[in-house]
């Protein structure tokens, strides 16, 4: 029986429901921080403490029970767990100058990051429809930015363009922060993974809290309104932070931010269904967000067939190759010593056809 095609997979429905699962997740962040920033609370390092807290205590717990020894250094996770704090900083932060829509609509410079740095350290080979498939998400993006452009009720902030650096900036931490965490879901494991940036992100947190924001988090009025956002900031994180290893594991870096462009769409749906905004503009921003689900499957293809080809390491398939030249001159030499038996059976034994000629004629010559 023949197997299926590639994209009947079950690897490749799971990427892709998981990849819209934390995509539905990153959403909720961005309106939980939005909320946050519109009531004043300017906080972004406490919004990401209880979810490192609450990754440390779960599975760092189940490593504990596990009885599981570190299979990567513990400094490597103090290098990862600083570019993750600070990338969720900076990102947040830039909620406090910028608009929602902004920020989701930079945010995917950080699938060119990804791009560039998985070829060059994990030697990921991209095809033809991987860019094809980034070059429907660019124009899905162009779209989005139609609408948002010509959208005369768009929520501004105080200050756009720093929000945007801002943006950027943490883009590309994000797509630093990815690969990193790929290679380490790929060399490890995930509770380890999770339990060690759990672990370095709560201490980080809590030193920065000390220095930057501990005046804030005085002078901020805690009531139902402030408190629920933050919560839910937190969950959702944590959702996001389980799920996305095993989308690394599965998919790799790549399909994760394509997978993360298609929040737009569920920040249109959640205004026309919520909000109760049908808007011609809102519409057509749905149809370009709707058009960057093709390339999160187009990309979950072709990381599959990529997967599966580099199964085995480069040294392995080397021998292997050896092997089989090793195994037909093997072969070709058997047949040939056989064929000179049959010729020329008295002569010579087998034992002494093993033997090289030279080697021969000098142990007839000993026993002369």
């Amino acid at each position: 029986m023949a197997p299926p095609p590639r994209w009947l997979r079950r690897e490749v429905f799971v990427g892709l429901a998981l990849g819209q699962f934390v995509s539905l997740l990153i959403t909720s962040t961005g309106f939980s921080s939005s909320e946050l920033a519109r009531r004043g609370v300017n906080a972004p390092t406490s919004q990401s403490l209880l979810n490192y807290i609450l990754l440390a205590l779960v599975y760092g717990g189940t490593l504990i029970y596990r009885r599981q020894h570190l299979t990567i250094k513990w400094y490597y996770y103090l290098l990862f767990g600083i570019i993750d704090v600070e990338a969720n900083y900076i990102v947040v932060k830039a909620y406090q100058y910028t608009s929602l829509t902004s920020v989701m609509l930079l945010d995917c410079w950080s699938i060119p990051c990804v791009i560039v740095l998985t070829w060059l350290f994990l030697k990921t080979k991209y095809g033809l429809r991987k860019f094809i498939g980034v070059g429907v998400c660019v124009a899905g993006l162009v779209l989005v930015i139609f609408s948002d452009v010509h959208a005369s009720d768009r929520a501004k902030g105080p200050n756009p363009l720093k929000g945007d650096l801002f943006v950027i900036g943490g883009s590309m931490l994000y797509a630093v922060s990815n690969v990193t965490e790929e290679y380490f879901v790929k060399k490890s494991n995930r509770v380890e993974v999770m339990a060690m940036l759990g672990v370095f992100g709560a201490i980080i947190s809590g030193i920065q809290i000390s220095i930057l924001e501990q005046q804030e988090l005085r002078s901020t009025h805690w009531n139902a309104g402030a408190l629920f956002p933050f919560i839910g900031f937190a969950l959702a994180m944590f959702l996001f932070y389980s799920t996305v290893p095993i989308i690394l594991k599965i998919c790799g870096a790549t399909m994760l931010n394509l997978s993360l462009l298609t929040s737009d769409m569920w920040a249109v749906l959640i205004r026309i269904f919520a909000y109760h905004e049908k808007q011609t503009l809102l519409i057509c921003r749905l149809i370009g967000c709707t058009s960057l689900l093709l390339p999160a499957q187009q990309s979950a293809l072709s990381s599959t067939h990529t997967r599966a080809k580099r199964r085995l390491p480069k040294r392995t398939r080397r021998l292997q190759r050896l092997g089989m030249r090793r195994l037909q001159r093997g072969t070709a030499q058997h047949k040939f010593l056989v064929l000179e038996m049959m010729e020329q059976p008295p002569t010579r034994s087998f034992h002494q056809l093993l033997l090289p000629q030279g080697s021969m004629q000098l142990s007839t010559k000993q026993s002369l």
